[in-house]
C-alpha cells in the first residue's frame, strides 16, 4: 500500500513526459525492493536481540550451577584437609596407610575435576562473548538500515493527510492514523534495540558522574520533580553518563508506568559497601508477582499490552548493570509497591 502511494507522489510532481519513462519504472522498482526487505530485516533484528538476551541469561544460569558445583568440591576438600590435620600422621605413615592413599587419590581426582570445570567455563565464556559481539554488530547494522524507510513512511503519511484530506473522509483518516500508530510502534522498537546494542560498545574510559544532578535532570525531563524523593545525597560515582542516565531513567519510567495511584511516590537511596555502591529505587505502585521477577529482564517481555512500550527497558537496565560488574534484584508486594536493588562497582 505504501509503495503505490510513493509512486503516485513521485509522479504527481514530475513532468508528463517523464511519468511513463522506463527509467522511472526501474527507479520505482528499486524503491519497492528496499521497502519489501524492511519487514524481513525487522524480524531478523528482533530475533537477533532476543537471542542475545536469552543466551546471556542461560549462560549466567549455567555458570551459577558450575560455581555451586565447585563450591561443593571445595567443601569436600576442606573436610579432607581437616581430617588429615586431626590425624596428625607423619609423612611416612601417611604414605604407608592405605586409607590415606585413597584420600590422596580422591584429592587428585577432585583437583582434576575442578580444572575440567574451569576449562569448560572458560570455553563457554569465550564462545558466548564471540556470539554476543556478532549479534550486537548484526543488530546495530539492521536497526540502522531500518531508520530511513521508517522516516520515509512517516513522510508519506504526512503527504497523504495534507494532499488527500477531503478525499479520505473520517474513515480514511482513522485508517491513516492507525498506520501512523504502527509506524510509531516499530520506531519505538528500533530505537530501543539500538540503545540495547549500544551498551556493548560503551567507552571503557570512565569518569566521575554526579548522580544528584543526573536525577534532577531526569525528573525535569519526565516532569516528575514532585514525585521523586532522594533519601539522602547520592554519591559521585565513576562511570559513563549515557549509560547511567539510561539506567536510572528506565527504572524511574518503569515505576511511573505501573503506578495507577493518584499520589505516586518514588524514593531513591543507596548504601556504601567496600567494593560496590548499592542503590534502590522504591515505588508505591501496583507491584510485581514473584514469578515474573526474572522474566521482566528478558528482551521484549511485557507484563501489559502497551504498543508504546518496546519491552526492552529493564533488559537495557540489566545489561548496563552487567557493564558495571554489578547485579540487580527485585522485592515487591502486590498493591503495595516494588523496590529495585542494584549494585555498581566502585
Amino acid at each position: 500500500m505504501m509503495n503505490s502511494l510513493l509512486k503516485r507522489q513521485i509522479r504527481k510532481y514530475l513532468p508528463e513526459h517523464l511519468q511513463e519513462s522506463k527509467d522511472l519504472a526501474l527507479f520505482l522498482d528499486a524503491i519497492n525492493k528496499s521497502y519489501n526487505t524492511s519487514d524481513d530485516q525487522f524480524s531478523m533484528l528482533q530475533r537477533a536481540t532476543a537471542i542475545s538476551s536469552e543466551e546471556l541469561f542461560e549462560a549466567s544460569e549455567r555458570l551459577k550451577e558450575e560455581m555451586n558445583s565447585q563450591k561443593k568440591v571445595i567443601e569436600k576438600l576442606k573436610g579432607i584437609i581437616n581430617t588429615l590435620k586431626f590425624a596428625e600422621l607423619e609423612d611416612q605413615e601417611l604414605l604407608e596407610n592405605s586409607n590415606s592413599l585413597r584420600l590422596v587419590d580422591f584429592i587428585d581426582n577432585q583437583a582434576k575435576e575442578i580444572i575440567s570445570i574451569n576449562q569448560q567455563k572458560d570455553k563457554l565464556l569465550k564462545n558466548l562473548e564471540q556470539q554476543n559481539r556478532e549479534l550486537n554488530d548484526y543488530t546495530h547494522m539492521i536497526s540502522h538500515d531500518l531508520v530511513s524507510p521508517l522516516q520515509s513512511i512517516e513522510t508519506l503519511i504526512c503527504w497523504l493527510k495534507d494532499d488527500y484530506s477531503e478525499a479520505l473522509g473520517e474513515e480514511g483518516k482513522e485508517r491513516v492514523d492507525l498506520i501512523s500508530e504502527h509506524v510509531e510502534k516499530i520506531d519505538t522498537l528500533v530505537s530501543a534495540i539500538r540503545k540495547y546494542s549500544r551498551i556493548s560498545n560503551l567507552n571503557k574510559d570512565l569518569y566521575k558522574v554526579n548522580l544528584n544532578d543526573l536525577i534532577k535532570d531526569i525528573a525535569i525531563e519526565l516532569q516528575v520533580s514532585d514525585t521523586i524523593k532522594i533519601a539522602e545525597e547520592l554519591p559521585i560515582v565513576v562511570g559513563e553518563k549515557y549509560s547511567l542516565r539510561e539506567l536510572f531513567i528506565n527504572l524511574i519510567d518503569n515505576s511511573l508506568k505501573f503506578n495507577y495511584k493518584e499520589n505516586k511516590e518514588i524514593t531513591i537511596g543507596f548504601e556504601e559497601e567496600p567494593l560496590f555502591w548499592k542503590f534502590f529505587i522504591r515505588d508505591n505502585g501496583k507491584g510485581i508477582e514473584e514469578k515474573y521477577f526474572k522474566k521482566v529482564f528478558v528482551a521484549f517481555s511485557k507484563l501489559e499490552n502497551d504498543y508504546k512500550s518496546a519491552g526492552m527497558g529493564l533488559s537495557i537496565v540489566k545489561k548496563i548493570i552487567e557493564f558495571y560488574e554489578g547485579k540487580i534484584w527485585i522485592s515487591s508486594e502486590l498493591a503495595i509497591g516494588t523496590t529495585f536493588y542494584f549494585t555498581i562497582k566502585k
